[in-house]
């Protein structure tokens, strides 16, 4: 049991009045106890108490060999989960729950009054997960590092008569030979027209001169994801098209630029699409600015207008700003940070400068 991220949560929690939550979401558990779980059907929980007496609820079916520093209770197929549950927790206090509990579980649980109420606790672990420690750090740069050499390689792939499906079906080999353990999300390969989808599905399409080619991709080391987007140019680029991606890289180095403790996270968005809009392109940049990540790909919380949080030290998101212009080509340029005490550190290393494989 990782005892200071689960201080952590409950310091959050005492927050909002509340000194017990049960969590489901096997991610999170993971993240407090080392143990990855699928539970598909079958409740599987960990109850923290800021009395110190945390609660691991596991079905007989799971295999959880290694001590994780807490109680552990298991129950069977036909034991009544609901009642096993209740007799741990304080029916004279309020109950925080996380937004992956089923209502067959929690529904049980009101209805006899297990706990003096019921709310949504996963904002105290939202936040707690959207703030990386120094272990969690350090993975994430291992991560965005093979991705960095994996981009070296991915771009190697593409000569004439290459279809989108043929290089994406050998970037797994790549990751793993570099010791990634899979993708964090399926890649996205794009030629030409297909760049203006921001995310196209790899298909038969073959590059031809003048395409735009882009990648995004990402893969899992120690349990930590990655996540870049780069895009090049197959053996020519066009004046205009040159133009839509230089406006595309300003607006990524520009928002970087603004990150430090303390900025709103909806100003990042601001900076960049301002820059695009200015350029003309306004209407083409369709989607947020970035979004978190860690153990997920995608965790909560995001960079866009409606976003007021401030930022902290210790936050990890992608900054990716994209133009696509329909029938004609896409540019996206993504890259992973981390902010720091004192300004910004940039995961992904591989060149942003314009490239033309020939």
């Amino acid at each position: 049991m990782n005892e200071a991220r689960a201080k952590r949560i409950l310091d959050e929690l005492q927050r909002q009045g509340v000194s017990q939550m049960l969590i489901t979401d096997p991610m999170s558990i993971c993240y407090l106890t080392g143990v990855s779980m699928m539970p598909i059907e079958r409740f599987y929980a960990l109850l923290l108490k800021a009395d110190g007496h945390h609660v691991y609820f596991l079905n007989h079916l799971f295999h959880v060999p290694q001590e994780v520093g807490v109680e552990k209770v298991w129950y069977s197929d036909t034991d009544p989960v609901a009642e096993i549950v209740a007799k741990y927790l304080d029916k004279d206090a309020v109950l925080g729950v996380d937004k992956d509990l089923k209502a067959r579980f929690l529904l049980p649980l009101m209805e006899m009054k297990a706990a003096a109420g019921f709310v949504n606790g996963s904002p105290a672990v939202d936040v707690t997960r959207g703030v990386k420690d120094a272990e969690e750090q350090e993975k994430m740069r291992v991560a965005s590092d093979i991705n960095d050499k994996a981009m070296a390689q991915f771009k190697a792939l593409i000569h004439e008569g290459v279809t989108e499906q043929e290089v994406a079906d050998q970037m797994l080999d790549i990751y793993l030979s570099l010791g990634a353990e899979g993708y964090s999300f399926p890649p996205l390969v794009a030629f030409g027209a297909n760049a203006a989808d921001p995310h196209h599905s790899p298909d038969n399409t073959v590059v031809k001169p003048g395409d735009c080619v882009l990648f995004d991709v990402g893969c899992i080391k120690d349990g930590y994801c990655s996540d870049m987007t780069r895009t090049f140019y197959f053996k020519t680029v066009s004046d205009d098209h040159r133009k839509v991606y230089e406006t595309a890289k300003a607006a990524n180095e520009t928002a970087i630029s603004k990150i430090h403790p303390g900025v709103e996270i909806r100003n990042l968005d601001k900076a960049a699409r301002d820059l695009i809009t200015d350029a003309g392109w306004g209407p083409n940049f369709t989607h947020r600015l970035g979004h978190f990540i860690g153990m997920s790909c995608h965790e909560f919380g995001d960079v866009s207008s409606a976003n007021t949080w401030e930022t902290k030290s210790g936050m990890i998101f992608s900054i990716e700003p994209g133009i696509y212009l329909t029938g004609d080509t896409g540019v996206r340029v993504e890259d992973l940070v981390l902010v720091t005490e004192d300004g910004v550190e940039v995961l992904n290393h591989y060149p942003k400068t314009l490239q033309i494989i020939e």
